[in-house]
């Protein structure tokens, strides 16, 4: 009988419901309170019923989020695992310097932030490696944070990123059901579809070199730009 790769072992339940918890909407980072330009999306009409949303946040998955955050959290969780604590530094400064407008950045700075003091408050509290995280300046961002809370898991990095990934699905259809507004079974079926195109979002990212790593979605700044003085908002992104 060939041997199981540690990495390949599937996970005990007691991780799984630790990876869960994570992409969670409950978790206490504020996630749910930002819709990542989606909301000025919808009011300059660009999304405007079910497909546009559902189009739209899978180009946003495709675009952006596998080309960036998802390719930090890959590099950052084998960081936190090494104790490479330059290279988390790095990152951590690559995502605060590539945000591309002040709303973006203060909700990835905000978020991990958040995520640092629900760490410190947990099971896992005494790791050097958290007080390490809250040390970053000029604050923690939310994929570096999320590497290192799910480095302290015995997941795998490819486990780690669908955590990631479904997190972020989880919370934009929410978003997308209170901004366009959409119905219930219309969110079901746009998370189904995000989470068909999840897992080669995560192939994407773990096989994309660091040189390969972008931050770059003209239309989504823009509109993230515009939102800052929309004159009625429900999201702070």
């Amino acid at each position: 009988m060939p041997r199981v790769l540690e990495a390949e072992r599937p996970l005990t339940g007691a991780a799984l419901l630790q990876l869960m918890w994570l992409a969670s909407p409950s978790l206490p980072v504020g996630g749910f309170s930002y819709s990542e330009g989606l909301e000025a999306a919808v009011e300059s009409a660009r999304v405007a019923n079910e497909a546009q949303a559902r189009d739209w946040l899978r180009a946003q998955l495709a675009l952006s989020l596998a080309r960036c955050d998802l390719a930090v959290v890959a590099r950052a969780f084998a960081a936190w695992r090494r104790g490479d604590f330059a290279r988390v530094t790095e990152l951590n400064d690559w995502i605060v310097q590539t945000r591309e407008t002040s709303e973006l950045r203060l909700q990835a700075e905000q978020m991990g932030r958040s995520l640092a003091e629900w760490l410190k408050n947990g099971s896992s509290g005494s790791d050097p490696r958290i007080a390490r995280l809250a040390a970053l300046k000029p604050a923690p961002t939310w994929p570096v944070a999320f590497a290192l809370a799910a480095a302290l898991t015995p997941a795998a990095p490819r486990e780690a990123l669908f955590s990631f990934a479904f997190g972020w699905a989880e919370n934009m259809v929410q978003a997308a059901i209170k901004a366009v507004p959409l119905g219930q079974s219309a969110g079901q079926r746009i998370l189904s579809s995000l989470s068909e195109a999840i897992p080669g979002a995560v192939d994407a990212a773990l096989a994309l070199a660091d040189g390969e790593r972008q931050a770059f979605t003209p239309m989504l700044a823009i509109l993230s730009a515009q939102h800052e003085t929309q004159y009625s908002r429900l999201f702070r992104s």
